[in-house]
């Protein structure tokens, strides 16, 4: 099963992703972790990336579209995959397609969260993530705390936050999400396979609750 994950930032994309590979079975690869990897080791690919994002922009079409296409060629996501941050853009849309033709797979459902943009900025600046990449677990310091503050409840090692987790990126970030991303919603709804989420403390639904509901919904699908 290829299931995609679309949300503007901070809408808990990675926090329901990691909860329906747990039920699923299904790995989660998320274009951010990748890139951030890169970015970490001063590859090339990581210094261009980084070029983008510490802007607030996103990586180019042919930058990402090659990096996701070799990551499908492995052998972990032959039975399912959750891509979580990729496509982004209607052209990536259409070359995912093109490469999940050729394998005889296809998109088989697109979750799009949303969220009410002043949460999405409360949620990403107090937004912490466990600096072992092995674990890399989220945390938010007024949800869902660490038990001990800076320590990550899981592995132990060091709670860090994000350059890029900041009111003036994130506000970027949003502005070039909904400008890029609407049609790509569109795109998905026309084919039937968009299942939508409101993701926000003000009706008491968080992403533990969507993911929940997802895995009931996908279960009814088979």
């Amino acid at each position: 099963m290829v299931i995609i994950m679309l949300g503007a930032p901070g809408t808990g994309k990675g926090t329901v992703a990691g909860i329906l590979t747990s039920k699923l079975g299904i790995p989660q690869v998320s274009t951010g972790d990748i890139f951030r990897k890169h970015i970490k080791e001063q590859t090339e690919l990581g210094k261009l990336a980084e070029s983008y994002i510490s802007k607030g922009q996103l990586v180019p079409d042919d930058v990402t579209i090659d990096l996701v296409k070799n990551r499908l060629k492995d052998s972990d996501v032959q039975n399912g995959i959750i891509l979580d941050g990729f496509p982004r853009t209607v052209k990536q849309a259409e070359e995912l397609d093109k490469i999940l033709n050729k394998e005889g797979k296809k998109v088989d459902i697109v979750i799009n969260l949303t969220t009410p943009e002043e949460e999405i900025i409360e949620r990403i600046v107090n937004r912490r993530v466990c600096s072992n990449q092995d674990c890399k677990t989220i945390y938010n310091l007024v949800l869902n705390p660490p038990k001990q503050e800076g320590i990550c409840d899981k592995c132990g090692h060091e709670l860090i936050q994000r350059k890029d987790d900041n009111v003036e990126t994130v506000k970027s970030r949003l502005e070039n999400y909904f400008e890029l991303t609407s049609t790509l919603v569109e795109y998905y709804e026309k084919q039937g396979k968009i299942y939508s989420a409101l993701v926000s403390k003000a009706i008491n639904k968080l992403g533990e609750d969507v993911a929940e509901d997802i895995v009931k919904y996908i279960e009814n699908l088979k």
